[in-house]
C-alpha cells in the first residue's frame, strides 16, 4: 500500500513538473517564435536604437522662449528625463506602474493577478509595453488571435526595450510619445498647451492631471466641459495612488483634493500664439532653405517631422507688447470708424461708384476659400451665386472676441472689409535684428501680411530721404531758411508729362521755414524745392542703399511719398539713420539646428555705409523736430488728448526721431519712429484704398498710426531687462554742421543789434 501510494506521488510530481516545465518551455518558444517574427516583423536593433517619431519643427526666440511650431499631424518636442518634474515621475509610475522600477518590461506579479481575475481591474500592461504599443504596432484588432499575438510581440519588445535603455529613458520616452489631444503631444506639448509652462515648472496638482490623461486623454481633459468632472475625480485617484506608493502623506493629499481644477489653456495652432505672421513668413523661408541645403545622403529636410530648431532674432516679451499694443489701439480706433460708417450709404468705402464697389467684392468673393471650394466640386456660377446670397451660421471675428451670427456669405465679405488693418516691426538698427513682427490685426481672420508682403504708398515718410540727401551732399543744416511759397518745376526738366506744382496741406503758405520746422510741419513746397537741388535720382540712390529694394521711377513726386513700398523697407531704411549712417540688412533668423543639436546654417548680417556719420546725425535731429514741435508731437505730455488717441499721455522726455505719413484720401496712415538702440515702423489703413476714415483728425498717421507705436515703446520702457535706450542720439565728436537752431537764432539776433547799435553811435 506504501508502496502504490510512493508511485501515485512520483507520478503526481513528474506530472507536475512536466506540466510546469512543459509550460516554461511552451512560454519559451512562444516568445522565441515571436523573436523570429512568427507572428509579425518586430523592429530591428536600429529601429530599438532610433526609434522613429515625427518632430515638430520648434521656433525659439532671442530670449530662449518657443515662439510656434510647425508640424502636421504631431505636435511634439522631446525633452530629456533632467527636463521632467519629480512629481510628475512620481505621478506617473504611481498610477501607471507601480512596480515599473523592480520589472525588466514585464510585470509577472500584475500579470498574475489580472489572469486570476479575468482582466477585470486591467491588464497589468506595464510603462515599458505600453511604450513598446506606441512605438512599434499599431492598435489592436477585435480578433482573439490578433490581440493575443500582439501582446506577445510587446512584450518581447518591452524586454529588449528594458535592456537597451534606462528607466529614466524609457519614461522619458514615453512621455514624449504619449498624445494629450489639442494638438499636444508628448509632455513638453501638453504642458504648454494646459498650463502655459514647460514640464519642469508644473506643480504636483498639475502633473496629476497630466497623469490622469494617460489612461484616456479624451475622457479625463481638463479643457472639454463634458470631462472636467471626471478629469478632476482621475487627479484624484492619483493622488491615492501616491499615498499607496508613497510618494504622498494621507494629509498632503487631503489637502491637494480640496483645489479645484484650474489649467491656462494656451493653444498651439498655427493660427494661435505670439508672432503668427511672422511664422508664416518664416515657413517659406525655410521651405526654400530646404530646398538650398539637402542633407548628406541627398533627402530634403521635412520642416514639419524632422524637429529642426530655429532661433529667430524676435525678442517674444517685445513681440508681446507689439501686439498687445495694436490690440489696444485698434480695437479702439475701430469703434469710431464703424460709428462714422453708420452715416455712409457706400460703408466701408469712400470715393466709388457701385460698379467699382461691386467689382472689389466679386474679387474678394473669388478669392474666398469658400468660393474655391465651390469651384473644385464643380459648381456653377449659378448655384455659386445662390450660395453667397443665402444666409447661414458662422462665426465671425470682432474685437471683443470671435462671435456666432447669422449672415450670407456676400455680408460677411462686405463685414471684413469694414476693418482697419495694421502692421509693426521693429528693428535693431546696430544688427539688423528684427525684434517684433506684427503682420495684421488677427492671423486666422486676416490672412494678407501687412510688413513684408504688401505696399502702400508711404506719403510724408519718404520726406526724411530728400533732407538727408541735402544734408549729405550739401551740408545742409536744419537751421537752413527756404521760403514757404508756392514752387513748380518744370517738366522738362526731368522728363514728365506736366508741370509739377506741389500743394501744401491747407494751401498755407508765407514766410520762410527752417528744413527743421519744415519737416516737422511736412511742408511739401520746402520738400520739393529741396528734391529740385539735389535730383530725385540722387534720392533715390540713398533711399536704396538705405534698404529700399522696390524698384521705383525717380521723378520728383517721390518727394511726397507717392511710391508704393512695404513697412520693412521703410523701417529697415529708418534703421540706417540710427546706426550712423550704416546700413545693416536686417535679418530674422541666426542658426538652424537639426533635432540633435547640430549647427546646420548660421546667419549674419551684410553691413555698408551709405551716408557719412554727421549727416546721420543731423537728419536725426531733424526727425527729432518732429516729435517735439510737429506733427508726432502728442508723444509729449504737452500735447491736448482728443479722445480717440489710445493711451494718452504717453509722457515720453527722451530723444525720439520720427516722421508720420499720411496718404491722399486717409487710406494710408504711418508713423517711423527711433531711439538709438530701436527703429520702429507701423502702418494702418484699409485692405482697400477706399476704405479710410473721412477726415484727417481721425485719419491721419499721427492718429492711426503713431498710438500703437506709443503704446509699444512704453511697455518695452517699462521692462527694465529689455534696455531701449532713453539716452540722446550720438553725436559726432567733429560735427561741423549746426543743428542748435535756437542758439544759432540768439546769436543772429545778437548780431543784428550789435549792428543797430553800432549804426546808431556812429550816426549819432
Amino acid at each position: 500500500m506504501a508502496e502504490k501510494k510512493t508511485r501515485s506521488y512520483v507520478t503526481f510530481i513528474k506530472w507536475f513538473w512536466g506540466i510546469v516545465l512543459g509550460g516554461l518551455f511552451a512560454v519559451c518558444f512562444v516568445f522565441l517564435l515571436a523573436s523570429w517574427g512568427a507572428f509579425g516583423t518586430l523592429p530591428t536593433f536600429e529601429e530599438l536604437e532610433n526609434p522613429k517619431n515625427d518632430l515638430a519643427t520648434e521656433i525659439i526666440s532671442s530670449d530662449g522662449k518657443t515662439l510656434g511650431k510647425y508640424y502636421l499631424k504631431e505636435n511634439r518636442t522631446p525633452i530629456q528625463f533632467k527636463d521632467l518634474p519629480d512629481n510628475l515621475v512620481k505621478a506617473v509610475v504611481a498610477t501607471e506602474d507601480e512596480r515599473f522600477y523592480e520589472h525588466s518590461g514585464i510585470d509577472f506579479r500584475g500579470l498574475a493577478r489580472a489572469l486570476s481575475k479575468f482582466g477585470r481591474n486591467g491588464g497589468a500592461s506595464t510603462i515599458t509595453q505600453q511604450l513598446a504599443k506606441n512605438l512599434f504596432h499599431k492598435r489592436e484588432k477585435a480578433s482573439l488571435y490578433t490581440k493575443l499575438t500582439q501582446k506577445i510581440k510587446e512584450w518581447v519588445i518591452a524586454v529588449r526595450l528594458e535592456s537597451q535603455y534606462t528607466k529614466k529613458e524609457i519614461i522619458t520616452m514615453y512621455l514624449n510619445k504619449q498624445g494629450f489631444l489639442f494638438n499636444a503631444t508628448g509632455i513638453r506639448s501638453a504642458a504648454r498647451i494646459y498650463f502655459g509652462k514647460e514640464p519642469k515648472e508644473l506643480d504636483i496638482q498639475e502633473s496629476a492631471i497630466l497623469a490622469g490623461m494617460l489612461k484616456n486623454p479624451r475622457q479625463y481633459n481638463p479643457y472639454r466641459k463634458v470631462s472636467q468632472k471626471k478629469s478632476l475625480s482621475r487627479r484624484n485617484v492619483v493622488f491615492r495612488q501616491m499615498v499607496r506608493s508613497g510618494f504622498l502623506t494621507e494629509k498632503e493629499k487631503d489637502s491637494l483634493q480640496k483645489l479645484p481644477l484650474k489649467i491656462k489653456f494656451t493653444p498651439e495652432s498655427h493660427s494661435d500664439g505670439l508672432a503668427t505672421y511672422f511664422r508664416e513668413h518664416l515657413k517659406k523661408f525655410m521651405k526654400k532653405w530646404a530646398k538650398d541645403n539637402p542633407k548628406a545622403n541627398g533627402e530634403l529636410y521635412d520642416i514639419y517631422k524632422d524637429g529642426l530648431k530655429i532661433y529667430v532674432t524676435i525678442d517674444s516679451r517685445m513681440q508681446q507688447y507689439a501686439e498687445e499694443a495694436m490690440e489696444e489701439h485698434m480695437a479702439n480706433l475701430q469703434k469710431y470708424f464703424f460709428n462714422e460708417q453708420k452715416r455712409n450709404k457706400k460703408a466701408p468705402f469712400y470715393d466709388l461708384e457701385k460698379e467699382d464697389i461691386r467689382k472689389i467684392l466679386n474679387r474678394a468673393k473669388k478669392n474666398s476659400d469658400r468660393y474655391k471650394v465651390l469651384k473644385a466640386v464643380g459648381k456653377s456660377d449659378k448655384e455659386i451665386e445662390k450660395v453667397f446670397n443665402t444666409k447661414t451660421e458662422m462665426r465671425v471675428f470682432s474685437w471683443k472676441g470671435d462671435r456666432d451670427t447669422v449672415m450670407t456669405p456676400y455680408d460677411s465679405i462686405r463685414y471684413y472689409k469694414h476693418f482697419l488693418r495694421s502692421g509693426l516691426v521693429s528693428i535693431e538698427p546696430q544688427t539688423g535684428h528684427i525684434k517684433a513682427w506684427v503682420g495684421g490685426i488677427n492671423n486666422k481672420h486676416f490672412k494678407y501680411e501687412a510688413v513684408e508682403q504688401q505696399k502702400r504708398q508711404v506719403g510724408s515718410t519718404f520726406k526724411p530721404f530728400v533732407y538727408a540727401t541735402a544734408i549729405n551732399q550739401l551740408k545742409r543744416s536744419p537751421c537752413d531758411k527756404l521760403p514757404n511759397t508756392p514752387y513748380t518745376i518744370p517738366k522738362e526738366k526731368y522728363g514728365m508729362e506736366d508741370d509739377w506744382t506741389p500743394k501744401n496741406a491747407g494751401n498755407k503758405y508765407g514766410g520762410e521755414l527752417t528744413l527743421q520746422q519744415a519737416l516737422a510741419k511736412s511742408v511739401n513746397v520746402i520738400t520739393a524745392r529741396l528734391i529740385d537741388e539735389v535730383s530725385p535720382i540722387n534720392v533715390a540712390r540713398l533711399a536704396k542703399s538705405s534698404g529700399v529694394s522696390t524698384e521705383f521711377q525717380a521723378n520728383p513726386s517721390i518727394a511726397l511719398g507717392a511710391i508704393d513700398l512695404t513697412l520693412l523697407e521703410m523701417t529697415s531704411a529708418y534703421s540706417t539713420f540710427a546706426n550712423k549712417g550704416m546700413r545693416v540688412t536686417p535679418m530674422f533668423i541666426t542658426q538652424i539646428e537639426d533635432k540633435n543639436g547640430t549647427v546646420l546654417d548660421t546667419f549674419v548680417p551684410k553691413t555698408k555705409e551709405v551716408v557719412n556719420e554727421e549727416a546721420a546725425y543731423v537728419i536725426l535731429n531733424l526727425m527729432e523736430g518732429v516729435t517735439k514741435f510737429g506733427s508726432g508731437a502728442r508723444l509729449r505730455t504737452t500735447y491736448k488728448r482728443p479722445k480717440f488717441i489710445t493711451g494718452y499721455p504717453y509722457k515720453f522726455g527722451n530723444a525720439i526721431a520720427g516722421k508720420t505719413g499720411t496718404t491722399q484720401n486717409q487710406s494710408d496712415g504711418w508713423f517711423m519712429g527711433t531711439v538709438p538702440n530701436l527703429t520702429t515702423g507701423v502702418w494702418t489703413g484699409g485692405e482697400d484704398r477706399a476704405t479710410h476714415f473721412a477726415g484727417l483728425d481721425k485719419g491721419g498717421g499721427a492718429t492711426m498710426s503713431l498710438p500703437t507705436w506709443a503704446i509699444f515703446m512704453r511697455k518695452c520702457y517699462e521692462d527694465k531687462t529689455l534696455n531701449i535706450s532713453t539716452a540722446d542720439f550720438e553725436e559726432p565728436s567733429d560735427l561741423s554742421i549746426n543743428v542748435d537752431c535756437k542758439k544759432h537764432e540768439e546769436e543772429k539776433k545778437k548780431e543784428e543789434k550789435e549792428k543797430q547799435e553800432e549804426g546808431g553811435a556812429t550816426d549819432f
